[in-house]
């Protein structure tokens, strides 16, 4: 293997893993919030209406990083960087998800801009853990909810 594919596969790795690992940690609070939601009191629909935005946005950003994996895979399989971005470009170009363009981006911009999404994902992770936090302190009137 070279250099580049090594990189590839490093890079699909890693956004496998911060899409599953940020994915399964959004579906706790959507799953966790409608049990402790009744548990003692009401706290305010517009709190839940929030959680679930930014759980939902989080769900979506992981699926995208998983297709950018995927796609990092699928370059990696190729024997040259050359070869492999362009069945990156022609994929997308036939998805009709990208308009073919006469030179294409590097692999390393790619992954910069895969890892722009990563830190999105975070953000939008970390609010809404907040925010579900908050509700549940609102929920629980400043007691233990056990």
């Amino acid at each position: 293997m070279t250099q580049w594919n090594t990189t590839a596969l490093a890079a699909a790795r890693s956004l496998g893993r911060n899409s599953i690992s940020c994915g399964l940690t959004a579906l706790l609070p959507l799953i966790v919030g409608p049990i402790t939601s009744g548990h003692r009191g009401f706290a305010p629909s517009l709190g839940w209406l929030l959680l679930l935005v930014f759980c939902l946005i989080v769900l979506a950003l992981a699926i995208h990083l998983l297709f950018d994996a995927l796609l990092f895979r699928l370059a990696s399989s190729h024997e040259t960087e050359a070869a492999g971005l362009a069945a990156i470009d022609d994929l997308l170009s036939r998805m009709r998800l990208r308009k073919p363009e006469k030179t294409s981006p590097s692999l390393e911009t790619r992954i910069a801009g895969s890892r722009r999404v990563v830190r999105q994902l975070r953000f939008a992770l970390a609010i809404g853990l907040v925010t579900f936090a908050i509700l549940l302190f609102i929920a629980a009137d400043g007691q233990p909810l056990c």
